[in-house]
């Protein structure tokens, strides 16, 4: 009877302490200085990416240099797929992590730099919107900064807000939305 009564106990503490972490806590270990922090990895799908294929990877291996609580890898199952098609580049994020991203050919048909275009995608993948502010060196400006602007690299905002994703934090992207960066929608 003791023994059942200790095995009662334990399992209510353990549902208990199970009720006070939150979902988002409970996939992310929160580090101490010198601690190592569990990375979330994502696999991507670039089967069908076509020509685009070399710039996903690079693409990837620019995030894998840039942050440190996600990384990218080739692999099934995917996480996220990417597609070549002839329309305008474009994400739709499903979650954080998950989604789908188009290559279109339209923007490097217009002279916009094809390796730029796979990180902002990815950047949709890892939770960051659309800012169009025309800066090169605001990855997610995207189009709006030209087609000579060819720095695939987040800068410290972007990768930071990276790491608050996958830290537990909520993404501003909208989940299920299409971002794309045409000329239309910088119109807008």
């Amino acid at each position: 009877m003791l023994r059942i009564m200790r095995l009662a106990v334990g399992f209510v503490l353990g549902l208990a302490f199970l009720a006070t972490v939150s979902p988002a806590q409970a996939g992310t270990a929160q580090a101490t200085p010198g601690e190592a922090v569990a990375v979330r990895v994502l696999r991507y799908d670039a089967s069908r990416a076509a020509e685009f294929r070399s710039a996903i990877d690079q693409a990837a291996q620019v995030w894998n240099s840039s942050v440190t609580g996600v990384r990218l890898v080739a692999g099934s199952p995917a996480d996220f797929v990417v597609y070549a098609d002839y329309g305008w580049p474009r994400a739709q994020p499903t979650s954080l992590g998950r989604g789908t991203v188009w290559m279109g050919r339209q923007a490097t048909s217009e002279g916009h730099n094809p390796l730029r275009i796979a990180t902002h995608e990815i950047g949709h993948i890892l939770g960051l919107p659309d800012r169009r502010t025309g800066l090169c060196s605001d990855l997610m400006s995207g189009a709006s900064a030209g087609t000579g602007c060819t720095n695939p690299y987040p800068n410290a905002t972007e990768k930071a807000q990276v790491e608050r994703n996958f830290g537990g934090f909520t993404p501003l992207v909208d989940f299920g939305r299409v971002y794309v960066n045409s000329p239309e929608a910088l119109a807008r």
